[in-house]
């Protein structure tokens, strides 16, 4: 079928050690997915059910681009995150089969407006403004797992203009990767293309212009972005 207007191109990632992208469905992300940084939240870090919110595909910002600064906030967060990019999926998949689905694994940043996050916890409203805006997610290169197998443990960090601001280890994950796909296939119909983003540990704090922001999972991929 023709369209009335020319259809906005693919999402796509790059993989490494391939010319060939990784196109983007959908992004899902999961919320206080470390206990230490519920805490820092003020949540009671007790293993609950997870809970997701969602960025759009254009949303990521591919490695080498600067992360521009958005309007309407003067307090952005830096929340670094395993990335999950899944090459099948479907529903009510089970934990121990979960695996199977994943393409490869990425390391990425989820920047929130804190400010209108906050507001809109506040008024009881959706924090889409805060998660979902342009540029939010810079991404590194996707790794596949047939390289580097499924982490389950290992550093993951972020730095801001060399000073460390978070550190944690994948092992502290409150939800694993496995257990995250299981759990988001009984809500949402997963297929290839999607992307998930794990949870970020304790440590986020605000971001300036002129900042650059470095992180990194080890044994899987780092990033480094500029704000400007």
């Amino acid at each position: 079928m023709e369209t009335v207007i020319p259809p906005s191109p693919p999402v796509l990632l790059p993989i490494s050690g391939s010319l060939v992208g990784f196109p983007v469905r959908r992004v899902y992300c999961v919320g206080r997915n470390y206990a230490a940084h519920a805490i820092e939240m003020g949540h009671d870090p007790d293993r609950e059910p997870p809970f997701f919110f969602q960025k759009n595909p254009d949303n990521l910002l591919p490695p080498g681009e600067n992360f521009p600064y958005p309007p309407r906030s003067s307090d952005v967060h830096h929340e670094v995150e395993l990335i999950v990019a899944l090459r099948s999926g479907g529903a009510d998949i089970p934990a121990d089969e979960a695996l199977n689905h994943v393409y490869g694994y990425a390391v990425g940043i989820d920047f929130t407006r804190r400010d209108l996050q906050a507001e809109a916890k506040k008024a009881g409203k959706p924090w889409t403004a805060a998660k979902a805006f342009e540029h939010s997610a810079p991404v590194s290169e996707i790794v596949p797992a047939e390289a580097i197998g499924h982490p389950s443990n290992g550093n993951i960090w972020l730095k801001v203009n060399g000073e460390t601001r978070q550190q944690g280890d994948l092992a502290q994950m409150i939800w694993k990767v496995p257990e995250i796909i299981a759990e988001l296939s009984t809500t949402f119909t997963l297929a290839p293309g999607d992307v998930i983003m794990t949870g970020t540990p304790a440590g986020v704090g605000p971001i300036q212009r002129g900042d650059v922001v470095t992180c990194g999972a080890d044994g899987v991929a780092a990033l480094s972005v500029t704000v400007i």
